[in-house]
């Protein structure tokens, strides 16, 4: 009997044993939360930070004026009818159509010579290679700004007597056809994809023509969507380079046409908030449908930050 009873207790004791060990492996994701607390409240906080612009112009563009200049913390009734006002006072389909024509140019461009260099950066050897591509990332050090002014006279013709380009799309698109950092994007995703893919294509006669047109660009959706939201985000919000090589309406973009609303509409901060949410909701629509795609680009780049 006492033996029966001690072998009892020793099975009790076994079968205890998991139950405690389920029951510390249950108590883990609380712990686990319990230690990010701090880590989920300040990225909350971050968030909220970072959203309340965007979410104080919604709330405005759906105002009445009397509600903006009493600071009202929402529109009592939601003024819809403001966007399509703001869009006929700003004359904002002109802009809008140049903005599309330009930013579309600009990533078309973008994608082709980007492509080109940085597969020849990342795939072909050849003399002084890593000179030239150390001399293109030096200039990421320069500030736009600095080149405005020879910028600004190359497109008048006063350097090269190509003729003036002003207020023309070459002069909005040409200077932005190709970018040092979009470059070392595609070299760095290139640079990654195995060499057993160059050595097969070669063994069936691939050049690299062939072997970038069949292998390469098929395998670099993710590095493309990147550049491409990358392209649109700064050629679609470009401000200062339109504003100095356009002196009239005809190839102005939306940045533009939104500060030209802002003189003329004045103190009406409704229509002005419901341009402003005109502007920018191309850029939300797109990220939108690429944030996955996008983060797996930045990812396989090689890029932290």
């Amino acid at each position: 009997m006492a033996e029966g009873r001690s072998r009892a207790t020793e099975l009790r004791s076994r079968r205890g044993a998991p139950r405690r060990g389920a029951a510390m492996v249950a108590r883990a994701p609380s712990t686990f939360r319990v230690g990010h607390l701090f880590l989920y409240v300040a990225l909350t906080v971050g968030a909220l930070v970072s959203m309340s612009p965007f979410m104080v112009m919604i709330g405005q563009s759906l105002m009445t004026l009397g509600e903006t200049i009493t600071r009202a913390p929402l529109p009592a009734v939601p003024q819809w009818e403001n966007y399509a006002v703001a869009w006929r006072d700003a004359d904002f389909g002109i802009y809008f159509r140049n903005s599309v024509i330009i930013t579309a140019t600009t990533i078309v461009g973008m994608l082709v010579t980007s492509t080109l260099a940085g597969y020849a950066f990342a795939r072909i050897r050849f003399p002084g290679r890593e000179v030239l591509f150390a001399i293109l990332l030096s200039t990421l050090m320069i500030p736009g700004t600095v080149t405005f002014i020879p910028g600004y006279l190359l497109v008048r013709g006063d350097i090269i007597p190509w003729g003036s380009w002003l207020n023309t799309l070459p002069a909005l698109t040409v200077p932005f056809l190709s970018s040092a950092f979009i470059i070392f994007l595609f070299r760095q995703f290139f640079a990654q994809i195995p060499n057993e893919l160059w050595d097969a294509a070669r063994m069936d006669g691939a050049g690299h023509a062939r072997f970038l047109t069949t292998v390469v660009i098929p395998m670099s959706r993710p590095v493309v969507i990147t550049a491409t939201l990358l392209t649109f985000v700064v050629s679609w919000n470009e401000f200062l380079w339109p504003l100095l090589v356009t002196t009239n309406a005809t190839w102005r973009p939306l940045a533009v046409g939104l500060n030209n609303f802002i003189d003329d509409a004045g103190p009406q901060t409704h229509l002005l908030m419901a341009g402003s949410v005109i502007t920018i909701v191309p850029v939300l629509v797109l990220y939108f449908f690429t944030q996955r795609q996008f983060t797996e680009g930045i990812a396989t780049s090689g890029l932290k930050g």
